[in-house]
């Protein structure tokens, strides 16, 4: 299982009141780990925006387990949790500067077209993807 990792240093605008990271951070600091593993696999998300076709969300999970502050350094941790060729669903473990998780997540994306939002065979669109993925996930 290939698992790519992204450190993220935790900025004073991205935490709340409580001086801790507010909780809808977390989600963007995900897509950054994705990006990062779909770099690492070889690929980039805006190639395939340019052939018309995008990658929305259709379920996301996420379970906080300790806070980070400002000023920390956290782990970004990304793999396939599951792929079928049509739904992806990417794992994610966000560390703590003391290697502790801090955040767990999955996000389920499917490829559609832009301009109807029907759903895509990645296998057929993109072959090359399709094997990469097949190889990266658990």
């Amino acid at each position: 299982m290939k698992v790519a990792e992204k450190q993220i240093e935790v900025r004073y605008a991205e935490t709340d009141q409580m001086g801790v990271v507010y909780h809808a951070n977390y989600l963007v600091w995900m897509e950054v780990g994705r990006t990062e593993l779909i770099k690492q696999l070889g690929f980039h998300y805006a190639d395939m925006e340019k052939e018309g076709i995008i990658s929305p969300v259709v379920d996301l999970q996420v379970s906080y387990k300790k806070p980070l502050r400002y000023g920390e350094t956290a782990i970004v941790r990304t793999w396939i949790d599951a792929y079928d060729g049509i739904r992806v669903t990417y794992g994610y473990e966000i560390l703590a500067p003391d290697g502790e998780v801090a955040v767990t997540g999955k996000s389920q994306h499917v490829c559609v077209k832009r301009d109807t939002f029907r759903p895509i065979v990645i296998r057929k669109y993109f072959p090359d993807w399709h094997e990469a993925y097949e190889r990266a996930k658990r």
